[in-house]
């Protein structure tokens, strides 16, 4: 047998990489995946030993109706889990709600037509699918996608509903669900209604998906032959009081994200499901006025393996104020047990504790519940049957059913879940709402995500946060509205610059963090990478407009810019459009935009009457 010569190998290896190019076509590229978000395990991805066959699982566990989403900020999660709870109680199907990041795709082909798949997806940034449905995406858009059967069409077999979540102040609005859709089509499948799409640019999200989701019901009844029953509450998780442990049992979580953390061993990666407890190196204010705050934090990650490119997000794990998780906790007459320690199960076998436990109810509040967020219609509609009293019962019942009266009455004013039912029940207690049904009912506290305003060329392992702490004045509201992550936020930098007791406008955080696992001016991070980037010709002239805070990027693009002249680099024309409400107060950075060494231009556009050059 004759011996391979170099050219030999090189000719088989060239014919060996090009046979792999043909069958993936495209799938090991395509739609860049988050280098920050590989999975972590023990975490929100399935758990070693599961299946990720979708149809296996739902045969194991008996369901005909399975509803994927694609989420970056817990709303689409939100949505699912509405969907599934719904779809139970109105119409006995068997509902599960699943993580596309959980499962395979090759076998959608094989799904019997008498189950039904559901999809809700976000777009997140400019038009990218979230972190958990860039695979999904990936493979369902690709130009051949290969399934487990010949089938002509290949899901021909499949139906489906589908609904997405958009902003419409962004270029590819609800890209997503258009895209996904679009490709279901053509392999096939069988939409059921109209692809939904809800719009957070315009503020009408939540309306956006109820006005979808009744007429989508009323299309799958008469697809799938379901009748609708009486909608009768159903939890889905199981509450049990652990009277032999107390907090300080070292097994018990009191905040702590999950095991590495409560041992006080914390490892990476660190992504969405594994925060790094950051040190803030330095934090000050950039405006100069009384009643209005924007912060500029430093925040070190040299003790971490994250990394981040100019141009990425980092996301903060905020905290919930104590005024408004003792609000909650009275008005559910839970302050006397807020530090009993409680387990949470899951009472049905695809359903998922999204905290850690055991754990006690001041620490799910504080830690876990967006017990801040804006309260949805459907959620009202739930509680009336546990008001207190015949009285608060009817203006529930009216609340949710009625979109005007709802939106004068709760939208307009901001108003949480805990500030709406101690309104409407003129502050009786809501003894008789079981804790499951607010596990169910309220996302779980999402962390979030800031443009980096710093340049990792210049400083790898230091990101900066520019950030305007919400507050704002609402007619009809006593006191202002007061954004979760910013007042916490706000909290850290005055403890760090010398207060030690820090209570902004009045509000108080646990900011040394379960177990003071915080302490030392410490915030839970993880990085998220955007496609938002400097061209990779650093000889493009760019122009950048960044009113107000949304300089943030564009601060970190300049820097970047600034750097490479110093390493010698030829640089394209630089300008930036920036604005302001006066110069004398808010005029960000103002120092740095003299930038030396870089063609640059910057022009502050005129607010109130005046103009900067």
């Amino acid at each position: 047998m004759a011996e391979l010569d170099t050219l030999d190998v090189i000719v088989l290896a060239a014919i060996l990489i090009g046979t792999v190019v043909y069958f993936t076509k495209g799938k090991l590229w395509g739609v860049t995946k988050d280098p920050y978000a590989s999975s972590f395990a023990n975490a929100n991805g399935a758990k070693a030993g599961k299946t990720r066959n979708i149809i296996e699982k739902m045969e194991e566990s008996g369901k005909n109706c399975i509803i994927f989403y694609g989420s970056q900020t817990g709303t689409a999660e939100d949505y699912a889990s509405r969907l599934a709870k719904e779809g139970k109680s109105r119409f006995g199907l068997e509902t599960m709600v699943a993580d596309l990041e959980d499962y395979d795709y090759d076998n959608l082909d094989a799904l019997p037509s008498d189950k039904v798949v559901m999809f809700v997806l976000a777009t997140y940034g400019e038009g990218e699918p979230t972190d958990n449905a860039v695979d999904f995406y990936e493979f369902i858009t690709s130009e051949s996608p290969s399934f487990s059967l010949d089938n002509d069409p290949p899901l021909g077999n499949l139906n489906y509903v589908a609904f997405g979540l958009g902003n419409n102040t962004y270029e590819h609005y609800n890209s997503m669900v258009r895209n996904v859709n679009k490709a279901l089509q053509k392999l096939g499948a069988h939409r059921i209604g109209e692809a939904g799409e809800g719009d957070d640019g315009a503020g009408t999200m939540e309306e956006d998906f109820l006005a979808w989701k009744d007429p989508m019901w009323k299309a799958l009844a008469e697809k799938m032959g379901l009748e609708e029953r009486e909608a009768v509450y159903e939890p889905i998780f199981g509450i049990v009081e652990k009277d032999d442990l107390t907090p300080d049992a070292p097994e018990v979580y009191l905040g702590e994200p999950n095991k590495m953390h409560l041992d006080g061993t914390p490892k990476g990666p660190f992504n969405a499901h594994n925060p790094y407890i950051a040190p803030i190196q330095k934090s000050y204010e950039l405006f100069n006025v009384k009643d209005r705050n924007c912060l500029h934090m430093e925040v070190d990650i040299s003790g971490s393996n994250l990394s981040y490119q100019t141009g990425d997000h980092i996301a903060v794990w905020p905290t919930n104020a104590g005024e408004e998780v003792d609000r909650f906790l009275d008005i559910f007459d839970l302050t006397d047990k807020r530090h009993r320690v409680i387990g949470v199960k899951a009472l049905e076998p695809t359903a998922k504790v999204p905290f850690p436990t055991p754990t006690t109810f001041d620490a799910i509040v504080r830690y876990h519940m967006e017990i801040c967020a804006p309260v949805s219609r459907q959620f009202i509609a739930t509680l009336a049957a546990f008001a207190p009293d015949e009285e608060s019962k009817a203006e529930m019942t009216k609340l949710g059913s009625d979109k005007d009266y709802f939106h004068s009455k709760v939208n307009a004013q901001f108003l949480n879940i805990a500030r709406l039912l101690a309104i409407v029940s003129k502050g009786k207690k809501w003894t008789n709402v079981p804790f499951s049904a607010l596990i169910e009912g309220l996302n779980k506290l999402q962390p979030r995500y800031y443009s980096i305003s710093s340049s990792s060329l210049e400083q790898p392992k230091l990101i900066s946060i520019t950030a305007v702490v919400e507050s704002q004045e609402l007619p009809g509201r006593e006191d202002p509205f007061r954004g979760v992550a910013t007042n916490y936020l706000l909290a850290l930098k005055e403890k760090q610059n010398g207060d030690p007791n820090p209570t902004p406008y009045g509000l108080t955080y646990e900011i040394t963090g379960p177990r003071n696992k915080y302490d030392g001016i410490h915030v839970p991070v993880h990085v998220r990478h955007s496609n938002f980037k400097l061209p990779s010709d650093p000889t493009k002239p760019i122009i950048m407009v960044g009113p107000g805070t949304g300089v943030a990027p564009f601060r970190g693009f300049v820097r970047e810019r600034r750097k490479m002249v110093e390493n010698g680099q030829a640089v394209g024309k630089t300008i930036l459009f920036f604005g302001c409400r006066k110069s004398t107060e808010d005029f960000m950075y103002e120092k740095e935009w003299e930038v030396r060494g870089l063609s640059s231009t910057f022009f502050a556009l005129p607010s109130r009457g005046s103009l900067l050059c």
